[in-house]
């Protein structure tokens, strides 16, 4: 998976991951919270991803797709780049 982000300042960065649904950990490159990632998918419209920093889990990604693929749910768990907690639900729908 390669996802690029615009970041308020302007500035680009690009993160980098396999995207294997095994749940074991790979390398994650361009975060600045973590440095592995695994995955797993929970049923046809849910996985899991989970960030770890140094062994430690850093994030919890939940994403939850509709049966009719409109919409995407993100629920975000975890800590931020700043040490800060994060509770986060961001909803993407498709046009």
């Amino acid at each position: 998976m390669t996802a690029e982000f615009v970041n308020a300042d302007g500035t680009r960065t690009t993160m980098v991951y396999p995207a294997n649904f095994d749940g074991k950990d790979y390398p994650l490159t361009g975060s600045q919270i973590a440095d592995t990632v695994s995955l797993k998918r929970i049923n046809t419209q849910t996985t899991v991803r989970t960030d770890k920093k140094g062994g430690k889990v850093a994030q919890t990604l939940r994403r939850v797709v509709s049966e009719d693929g409109k919409v995407m749910v993100v629920l975000t768990k975890g800590t931020n780049a700043q040490g800060q907690a994060v509770n986060n639900a961001t909803l993407f729908e498709r046009q």
